[in-house]
């Protein structure tokens, strides 16, 4: 997919790997001047986009916390330029601390909300003020299609993905008098790092199969067909498009794939 992007600044946010690092590279083979945001250091995400000939620069933040959000975004902003493109990918997943609501502790609860949740309220927050006074921009928010359905165990997580997608349209409604789209991608299982032992160890066989029966298409997506839905919402040609989740999951949300 080839699409115009030239002279837009483009700020994601979980750039250091997977889904963030697969945006920033999509973003910047079409144009874009990339800045990738994580905790973690993004050196390897924008030497990739360098020897490919495009533009990337790295600002350490943790989106959990209002006044280091504001102090990136205004930072971006007066040593690069007006942010064209907000992607807000920055996310933790339950990991350890998977367990039901009744034994769910605070900690595990707070650390989720504050960075899949509260990070997309802080960033959309203080890029929309600047985008409202250009009269242009777009804005995409990753959430997952746990924010569609709900599983066992992931309270925290399917909780904050719910409030980002609702929240999205809540946005979007807002902030389309002034020309700004907000638009939200729900990804399904993905082959990320932290995912392709799950899949696609032999010895975890049994359970991958388990995992992929819910897929019609019968397998993991990959992060470049995330990159892909972000690069199209990014584009001109989605102009028309606000309001939307666009749901990529090889149709695990269609129904489940069942044989009853």
């Amino acid at each position: 997919m080839k699409v115009d992007l030239e002279n837009r600044i483009a700020l994601v946010t979980g750039g250091a790997g997977g889904i963030g690092r697969a945006i920033a590279l999509a973003l910047a083979e079409n144009g874009a001047t990339v800045v990738v945001s994580d905790l973690n250091n993004c050196d390897e995400t924008c030497d990739l986009i360098r020897k490919a000939g495009g533009t990337a620069k790295f600002y350490q933040a943790d989106v959990s916390k209002a006044d280091t959000v504001e102090s990136m975004i205004a930072a971006v902003e007066n040593e690069i330029g007006p942010i064209a493109i907000m992607v807000n990918n920055a996310g933790v997943n339950v990991g350890k601390d998977r367990g039901p609501v009744h034994e769910f502790t605070d900690a595990a609860w707070h650390r989720i909300i504050q960075v899949d949740l509260d990070g997309v309220f802080y960033c959309s927050r203080a890029v929309s003020k600047r985008m409202i006074e250009r009269r242009k921009g777009t804005i995409i928010n990753i959430g997952s299609v746990l924010g569609v359905v709900p599983a066992r165990l992931q309270c925290a997580f399917t909780a904050a993905k719910a409030g980002v997608l609702n929240f999205t349209r809540s946005h979007a409604l807002e902030i389309g008098q002034y020309g700004i789209r907000v638009n939200g991608i729900a990804p399904g299982s993905i082959l990320t790092e932290g995912t392709r032992a799950l899949f696609y160890n032999p010895a975890n066989k049994a359970s991958a199969d388990s995992m992929a029966s819910h897929i019609p298409l019968g397998k993991p997506g990959e992060t470049e067909d995330i990159a892909a839905a972000a690069l199209y919402l990014a584009s001109d040609d989605a102009k028309y498009v606000t309001g939307h989740v666009l749901v990529v999951d090889g149709g695990w949300t269609a129904g489940y794939s069942r044989d009853w």
